[in-house]
């Protein structure tokens, strides 16, 4: 139920991220801040279901879920790098993951 959660709650941050690129300047960095608060939310649902989901052992593939928390803490670090930059910077090259499944007949999960 709360993996399904998730997904909407992205979807609705990215519909904000895409009102801000017809944002005015003005209202920006209250999309932007908005957007903040969007993901520091997702990230706490998904520390939650972290914590309290338990790998079943019948079940192949579950929720990666700290991947799904690197990824969130690093979207919300480069929208904090843009509003307050320290100075102009080479954009980090690194992609999200992406891939949220983990196979648990596997001894290590895939990267």
């Amino acid at each position: 139920m709360l993996t399904h959660f998730i997904p909407r709650l992205l979807i609705s941050i990215l519909l904000v991220a895409c009102s801000c690129a017809n944002a005015t300047p003005s209202q920006e960095p209250v999309d932007m801040e908005l957007i903040q608060k969007q993901l520091e939310v997702t990230e706490h649902i998904a520390n939650r279901a972290n914590t309290t989901n338990t790998p079943e052992t019948s079940i192949r593939y579950r929720f990666d879920y700290l991947r799904l928390i690197h990824d969130i803490q690093r979207i919300r670090h480069g929208v904090q790098d843009y509003l307050s930059p320290s100075r102009a910077q080479p954009r980090d090259p690194t992609e999200l993951v992406g891939n949220y499944r983990l196979d648990t007949s596997s001894e290590k999960p895939s990267p």
